[in-house]
């Protein structure tokens, strides 16, 4: 039985237009979620509201929303005001443009939908639209309003139905040079940059999210039944952390091989080898007067 559909509206391409449903393409309901709870009784607890100056509880007549001007300092925004901008609904995805699939950053990408047609009648239409698309290897980018909110969607085909994602908007991205400008460019010898595709060669694959695992969540799991019934619970030795010295040829050479690289010691200090120096010097000292003596 299929999900409840998300949204209902036309999927409209200038004067064709097929009536069309929105199914979300991602789901948590899967993921393992804990509840805030009183030790001592087991029951769950109530998030109530405070105020944050005098301490005392908000009841829910009392709430509002407000923008913060300045630190402390909010300007308060009622509900009818707020409804008066927000963009109503005309339940239509509009189609705009068609763009090259690679000419989008992926870092726009947000939510998937999938796109069905909503009934017998609109399946006509909505497999020209599809199979249009196919043929010209394009992405569509529509409107369409969510949650009073709207949003640039790139649909493209998949399968018999339609992959509609919505887009974020350019102030929503973060700009890369806050966080690469930084980054040094070593100076890297060809031998090792060839050893490093080599070894990208013998991990070829295909795509395949089959064989994704998610491991905390399947360990999560686990905790959670063996709690449950009543064996206890293990907790592992945190591992310590390795402090000696790789050289990258080596770690490149052994990782070619299928092997550990072969760990170099580090350089003791010189805070750590001064004593030594030192114990050398004065037992030298010691001899030469040794020496002069006899």
């Amino acid at each position: 039985m299929a999900p409840r559909a998300y949204w209902k509206g036309s999927l409209k391409l200038s004067l064709v237009s097929c009536p069309v449903v929105l199914y979300p393409a991602s789901t948590s309901v899967e993921k393992t979620r804990f509840h805030m709870i009183n030790k001592e009784t087991g029951n769950r607890l109530k998030q109530q509201m405070i105020d944050a100056e005098t301490g005392d509880i908000v009841e829910s007549d009392q709430k509002g929303r407000g923008y913060e001007l300045k630190k402390g300092q909010y300007v308060e925004i009622e509900k009818e005001e707020l409804e008066a901008v927000q963009i109503e609904s005309n339940h239509t995805i509009e189609i705009d443009s068609f763009v090259p699939r690679d000419e989008i950053d992926k870092r726009y990408y947000n939510h998937p939908y999938y796109i069905a047609p909503d009934g017998k009648a609109a399946v006509d239409a909505f497999a020209v639209i599809r199979d249009a698309m196919k043929d010209e290897d394009r992405v569509a980018l529509a409107r369409i309003v969510l949650t009073n909110r709207e949003h640039v969607m790139a649909i493209e085909p998949l399968g018999k139905g339609l992959l509609g994602t919505t887009l974020r908007y350019p102030y929503e991205l973060r700009d890369e040079e806050d966080f690469f400008e930084d980054i040094k460019n070593p100076k890297i010898t060809k031998d090792m940059i060839e050893l490093a595709g080599h070894i990208l060669q013998t991990k070829a694959a295909h795509f395949d999210p089959s064989k994704f695992k998610d491991e905390y969540e399947n360990a999560l799991k686990a905790l959670v039944r063996r709690k449950a019934s009543g064996k206890p619970i293990k907790v592992a030795e945190p591992e310590e952390k390795p402090d000696n010295v790789i050289n990258l040829m080596d770690a490149l050479k052994a990782s070619l091989k299928g092997k550990p690289a072969t760990k170099r010691r580090a350089h003791a200090p010189a805070s750590r080898r001064a004593p030594a120096r030192r114990t050398a010097r004065k037992a030298h000292r010691s001899a030469a007067r040794h020496r002069k003596a006899s």
